[in-house]
């Protein structure tokens, strides 16, 4: 059965890590699973995306036709796109067969204290223009399938909870869940390095 995980939230929430280690673990298992991260997408396209609202929308509901395109082939699809307005995941979650949402909830100074590349600083310093959580609006998802809590969750949990939302739902086979693997060591992500 295909379906896509759709991972949102802010920059720097969590979704890129939880995206990898999601496909790491069902790769693993022997799951046919591919996985998209929005910024590396918009970063190959050939025609180069603002960050209006417009092409926001228009980048968020490619990256939904992609997934489908890849789901119609058997194929479950990780999105990690920040996709920060509800109306454009509400036009993937009407499109896309199986969506399934995770919220990358993070405060932003978290985030921000995250954030390697000096983002955040630029978009403070007006460097970067429609920067979503500085300048531009961040829309929370009212009704996500599962909530991750990446400022007080470790990678280990935030895992579990979205296998176990895919188990309960019979999307995927229960499996033994991170740090319940014998060749886990606490701390570590099971089965994957």
């Amino acid at each position: 059965m295909s379906f896509t995980v759709w991972f949102t939230g802010l920059p720097c929430s969590g979704k890129t890590t939880l995206s990898r280690r999601l496909y790491n673990y069902l790769k693993h298992w022997d799951y046919q699973v591919h996985l998209m991260d929005g910024d590396a997408i918009r970063a190959q396209l050939p025609r180069p995306l603002s960050f209006s609202k417009e092409d926001r929308d228009s980048h968020g509901r490619r990256l939904g036709s992609l997934a489908q395109s890849i789901n119609d082939r058997g194929i479950i699809c990780i999105v990690a796109a920040i996709t920060p307005y509800a109306e454009t995941r509400e036009h993937n979650r009407r499109t896309l067969a199986k969506y399934i949402e995770v919220f990358c909830s993070c405060p932003v100074a978290v985030a921000e204290s995250r954030d390697s590349r000096g983002l955040y600083a630029k978009a403070r310093s007006g460097k970067i223009s429609n920067f979503t959580g500085v300048s531009d609006p961040y829309e929370e998802p009212e009704a996500p399938e599962v909530v991750v809590f990446t400022e007080q969750e470790d990678i280990d949990t935030s895992l579990a909870k979205i296998l176990d939302y895919l188990e309960k739902h019979g999307l995927i086979q229960e499996t033994p869940k991170p740090r319940q693997h014998p060749e886990t060591q606490p701390g570590e992500i099971s089965p994957v390095n």
